[in-house]
């Protein structure tokens, strides 16, 4: 496959994710504003909700790309092995939360302290995996 082609989509697989990431980030702030309120901020909730779903597809999405893209480029995907370890972790914490999600029902903390737990890993550990992909491009 043509290098400059690969380099394009590697800046691309760059940006997409770091719109992933900034919906992480939106999902989050929703998320903590559901935990602050007092009431039930049925708005919000329903934001929320229809929200997670999406932003997971889109997440596990970006991890299936950019392993697809090393493929392309070396021929294997351990290429970068850290990075790829970093959002193999990110991909499993994406779909634990979105199946925690569906077992949160009613003022019950322990599936939503969990939820919201790993929802903070996955902040974070995007943040570590915009730095390594930085280091890829780099």
């Amino acid at each position: 496959m043509n290098k400059e082609f690969i380099a394009y989509l590697k800046l691309i697989h760059g940006a997409y994710n770091t719109i992933v990431i900034l919906l992480f980030v939106y999902q989050g702030i929703l998320g903590l504003r559901i935990r602050k309120s007092g009431n039930r901020p049925v708005h919000i909730i329903k934001k929320h909700r229809k929200i997670g779903p999406i932003a997971a597809v889109l997440g596990i999405a970006g991890f299936m790309a950019g392993m697809t893209l090393v493929f392309l480029d070396n021929g294997r995907i351990f290429k970068y092995p850290l990075h790829f370890s970093t959002g193999l972790l990110i991909a499993s914490l994406i779909i634990t939360t979105y199946l925690i999600s569906k077992k949160i029902k009613g003022p019950d903390t322990y599936w939503r302290n969990r939820h919201y737990v790993i929802g903070l890993l996955i902040i974070c550990l995007y943040f570590v995996q915009a730095f390594l992909g930085l280091g890829v491009l780099m």
